[in-house]
């Protein structure tokens, strides 16, 4: 058995002790649970107690680092970087955060808050074809519309196209009340959310007004070629193999590609084959094709989303 050791951290004035613990000291009580360390506070320090002392000052010395900064300490920040610190990675040393894609409406930074949603940023800057594959709450999807906005704004592109399957939409459009844009709006409601943050409702309907944004059912995509556009496809998994070739074949020239997709939300009819599965079989080892692969570490909404998807996971392996 190690012996236990005592570290000091000194805490300059400047710190906020509220802050670098957590609301209710959910900041501290997640160091603790993770090193098995306690942690006393004195005057103008911190002593840490036990056998992962060491460890537990690293992860300290990393959210006092970022406050220095001036830069926010959520609580899933924190478990991130306490996540990140278990595998020996250095959040700080990652510059995780450093890079803002854009500004929201409010004058909130887009920018990624994991080392997953960085290399998928790094990605879609860098390859013509992007597939990003992980579970909701990543950011799959609202990082892909802010870069096809900053792409736009940049100039690098002429076009920004959003599209989704939508089964139900496809096939049953005579059914439904309205024009064809008020038949399919509801299944293409969480794509106007992220252009609504980051544009505004004024500026995004006058750009979709000119058609300089496109936001259709995947099925409207046939026989079009996309030259100078940026093209993202959301709940890939819910294409079939054929539509996934379609789609990945509208692709013009100047354009980029970005596909997101969850594959354990599969909601195709039995016996149909998911293309997004398919898809990363077939062009794992194409050139200028990218597969960024996010997981619950990479989850930034609620604790307990991150929680409810790990359990899912969990259970699904065990099947």
């Amino acid at each position: 058995m190690r012996e236990q050791e005592f570290v000091k951290i000194p805490i300059d004035e400047e710190i906020d002790i509220n802050l670098l613990f957590g609301n209710l000291d959910c900041n501290l009580d997640r160091i603790k649970e993770a090193t098995g360390v306690d942690v006393f506070q004195r005057e103008g320090y911190l002593l840490i107690k036990g056998e992962n002392a060491e460890g537990a000052k690293e992860i300290l010395q990393e959210f006092v680092s970022i406050l220095k900064k001036g830069q926010s300490l959520e609580e899933h920040k924190a478990e991130y970087i306490i996540s990140l610190k278990q595998d020996g990675i250095s959040y700080e040393k990652e510059n995780v955060d450093s890079d803002i894609i854009c500004f929201t409406t409010r004058g909130k930074p887009i920018k990624a808050k994991t080392l997953g949603q960085k290399k998928y940023i790094n990605s879609m800057r860098e390859k013509d074809v992007v597939f990003s594959i992980g579970p909701a709450g990543t950011g799959k999807t609202y990082l892909a519309v802010a870069m096809a906005i900053t792409a736009y704004r940049n100039k690098e592109v002429q076009k920004i196209i959003l599209a989704r399957p939508a089964v139900e939409a496809g096939e049953n459009l005579g059914f439904l009340p309205g024009d064809l844009q008020e038949k399919v709006d509801p299944y293409l409601r969480p794509l106007y959310d992220g252009l609504f943050d980051i544009l505004g409702k004024e500026a995004a309907t006058r750009l979709k007004e000119k058609d300089i944004i496109e936001v259709v059912p995947l099925a409207y995509m046939r026989g079009r070629t996309l030259d100078e556009a940026f093209i993202i496809l959301d709940e890939a998994q819910n294409t079939t193999q054929e539509q996934m070739k379609m789609f990945l074949t509208r692709m013009g020239f100047g354009s980029k590609v970005v596909v997101t997709g969850d594959v354990t939300q599969v909601d195709l009819p039995k016996g149909k084959k998911s293309g997004l599965i398919e898809a990363s079989r077939i062009l794992k080892n194409v050139k200028g094709v990218d597969f960024c692969r996010l997981n619950d570490l990479d989850v930034v909404r609620h604790e307990m989303v991150k929680r409810i998807i790990k359990a899912y996971d969990n259970y699904y392996k065990r099947r």
